[in-house]
C-alpha cells in the first residue's frame, strides 16, 4: 500500500534523489490509409465511419502491412541516427480493453524495424543534451473511449460510454528512449527539451501533423528517483498520453516530488499508470502496469516478417530533408543572429513563421519584428498559439513590402494586419475596404499642410527661421488631419518647402 505523502519541495528531491527517466512517444502517421488495412486515415471523421472488417478485428479478416508506414518508420529511424533491422516482424499484444476491438494489438516487442540511436536536444541555455534511443516500432493505434457523464470525463463517475473505432488501426510508430539519466536538476526540462525537438524533427520527415492537441504525438512518461549515491532504479510511474510540452515538463517534475514524499515518509512506489490533470498540473493514479508477460506477446501469425534491402535503405537516407538543427545554424549565419536571439525564435515558436515570411520576400529583420512582437501579444491576447493566428506568412510579407512601397505607414500596417487576423480578407481587400493606403498625392498633402501652418503660426515662423526641427509639430497636425495616412516623410519634405527651407 502506497503511503499517502505530501508532495515535497523540489530542492530537497534534488538533496537526497537522482531522477531517472523513460520517455515513449507515440507518433501517429500521416499516412492515406491504415496500418493494416485500406480504410482512410482522416481526423475527425464521424464517428465509426471509417472502420472495416480488418481494423474491426472481424473473423476471417487478414491485416496487409501498409509499405508507406514502414518506408516512414525507417526515415524516423535514419534521422534519430538509429541501425535499420535486416528483418524484423510483427506480433501480438494481447490484452482486453473497450476500445481495441480484436482485444490485442499488432505490434512489435523484441524485435523492432529500427533501434539503438540518439537525439542531441539543445536546452534553454544552448547546453546540448543526448538522449539514447532504444527503439521505435511500429504498431497500430486504439480506438476512442468517450465516457458521458461525470466530473472529470474519466471512467470513474460515468453513466455510459461511447466508443469510437475510427482511429483503431491507424499507424503508429513508438519511439522509446534508453533511461535517461545524469539530467539531475534539468530533467522536467530535459523532457519537454526532447519531445519538442522530436516533434520538430517529425514535422520536417513530413511522416506525421504531430498535432499534440489532436492526439498524434503522445508522450508517456516514465519517472523514478534513486536515492543519492545508489545505482539501483527505483519503481517507475508511467504518466500516460500527455498531450504538450508544458504538461511534459510540469508531470515529470510533479512525479519526481511526489516519489520523494512517499519514499521519504517510509512508503513504496505502485508500479502503474498515472494520469495527468492540467488544470492543477498533478497526476492521479490508473491502473496497475502490467509487464511484458502480462501481454504474452507471440509472432503476428498473419503477417511475413519484414526485410527492408539494404538498397532501399540507403536510397530513403538520400530523401531526408534538411534537419531542424542543420536549419538553425544555418538560418543563424543567413540572419547575423546571436545565440540568444536564435534561442528566443525557436522558443516563441516562431523561427518557421519567420523563415516562410523571408521565404515570400520579407526582410529577415522585418520578419522577426512582426512575428516576435506584434504578432505574439496578438497570439497572447486572443489565447491562441503563435502557429493558430489566421494569418499566413505570404500574407505577412505582403504587408511588409505595402509598408516598403510607402503605400503603408506602420501604424496602417497593423490595423491591416488585425483585419486580416479578423477574417476580412486578404491585406489588399482590408487596405481597399477600410481606405488604409497611404496618402502620397502632394496636392492632398499641400492642402493639409497650409491648414497645419495657417493653424500654427509660431511654429512656423521658427521652421522659416531655420529651426527645421520644429517641423515635427506640423508633421504630427497633418498625421492627425489625414487619420494617419499621410506619408510623414514626405510631409516633412512639403513642410520645409513650404517655409523656404
Amino acid at each position: 500500500m502506497t503511503a499517502v505523502a505530501e508532495i515535497m519541495d523540489y530542492d530537497e528531491v534534488l538533496e537526497r534523489f537522482d531522477p531517472v527517466l523513460g520517455l515513449e512517444v507515440h507518433v501517429e502517421l500521416s499516412t492515406a490509409t491504415k496500418m493494416f488495412c485500406g480504410c482512410a486515415n482522416v481526423f475527425g471523421a464521424e464517428p465509426n465511419t471509417q472502420v472495416c472488417p480488418v481494423c474491426l478485428g472481424l473473423p476471417g479478416a487478414l491485416p496487409v502491412v501498409n509499405g508507406k508506414a514502414v518506408e516512414s518508420a525507417i526515415r524516423i529511424g535514419l534521422a534519430l541516427n538509429c541501425q535499420v533491422a535486416e528483418w524484423c516482424r510483427f506480433a501480438r499484444k494481447n490484452y482486453f480493453y473497450p476500445d481495441q476491438p480484436k482485444n490485442f494489438q499488432t505490434s512489435q516487442y523484441d524485435e523492432p524495424i529500427v533501434f539503438d540511436g540518439h537525439l542531441d536536444v539543445v536546452l534553454d541555455d544552448g547546453e546540448t543534451f543526448r538522449v539514447d534511443i532504444e527503439r521505435a516500432h511500429m504498431e497500430e493505434d486504439t480506438g476512442k473511449s468517450l465516457h458521458v457523464g461525470g466530473a472529470t470525463g474519466r471512467i470513474h463517475g460515468a453513466e455510459h460510454s461511447l466508443l469510437d473505432y475510427n482511429r483503431a488501426g491507424v499507424p503508429l510508430v513508438e519511439i522509446v528512449t534508453k533511461p535517461i539519466v545524469g539530467a539531475g536538476e534539468r530533467a522536467p526540462e530535459v523532457a519537454r527539451a526532447y519531445v519538442a525537438a522530436l516533434r520538430d524533427l517529425l514535422r520536417s520527415l513530413d511522416v506525421s501533423d504531430v498535432r499534440m492537441d489532436q492526439g498524434s504525438l503522445r508522450c508517456d512518461a516514465n519517472v523514478s528517483l534513486m536515492p543519492k549515491g545508489t545505482s539501483e532504479f527505483g519503481t517507475r510511474t508511467e504518466t500516460k498520453n500527455v498531450n504538450s510540452l508544458r504538461s511534459v515538463e510540469r508531470a515529470v517534475r510533479y512525479e519526481m516530488r511526489r516519489h520523494a514524499a512517499v519514499l521519504t515518509s517510509g512508503g513504496e512506489i505502485r508500479q502503474e499508470t498515472r494520469h495527468f490533470d492540467e488544470s492543477t498540473a498533478t497526476t492521479s493514479a490508473g491502473r496497475k502496469k502490467e509487464t511484458s508477460e502480462d501481454y504474452r506477446y507471440f509472432p503476428e501469425p498473419d503477417l511475413v516478417p519484414i526485410a527492408p534491402p539494404r538498397e532501399w535503405v540507403e536510397e530513403l537516407s538520400t530523401t531526408l530533408p534538411e534537419l531542424p538543427w542543420e536549419r538553425r545554424k544555418r538560418i543563424q549565419e543567413d540572419w547575423k543572429l546571436s545565440d540568444e536571439e536564435l534561442r528566443d525564435l525557436v522558443n516563441a515558436g516562431a523561427l518557421d513563421l519567420v523563415a516562410a515570411t523571408v521565404d515570400a520576400g520579407a526582410p529577415a529583420a522585418e520578419a522577426r519584428s512582426w512575428w516576435v512582437a506584434y504578432l505574439s501579444q496578438q497570439a497572447n491576447t486572443r489565447g491562441v498559439e503563435l502557429t493558430e493566428l489566421a494569418i499566413t506568412p505570404a500574407q505577412l510579407a505582403r504587408v511588409i513590402a505595402l509598408v516598403a512601397d510607402g503605400k503603408l505607414t506602420n501604424k496602417l500596417a497593423r490595423q491591416v494586419v488585425d483585419g486580416v487576423l479578423d477574417g476580412q480578407g486578404e491585406p489588399d481587400e482590408v487596405v481597399a475596404a477600410q481606405g488604409l493606403e497611404v496618402v502620397s498625392d502632394d496636392s492632398a498633402l499641400q492642402a493639409a499642410i497650409d491648414d497645419a501652418l495657417a493653424a500654427q503660426p509660431d511654429v512656423a515662423d521658427k521652421i522659416r527661421g531655420g529651426k527645421v526641427q520644429a517641423a515635427g509639430a506640423v508633421v504630427g497636425a497633418v498625421m492627425k488631419a489625414t487619420g494617419g495616412k499621410a506619408d510623414a516623410k514626405r510631409v516633412r519634405e512639403l513642410i520645409l518647402v513650404a517655409c523656404g527651407q
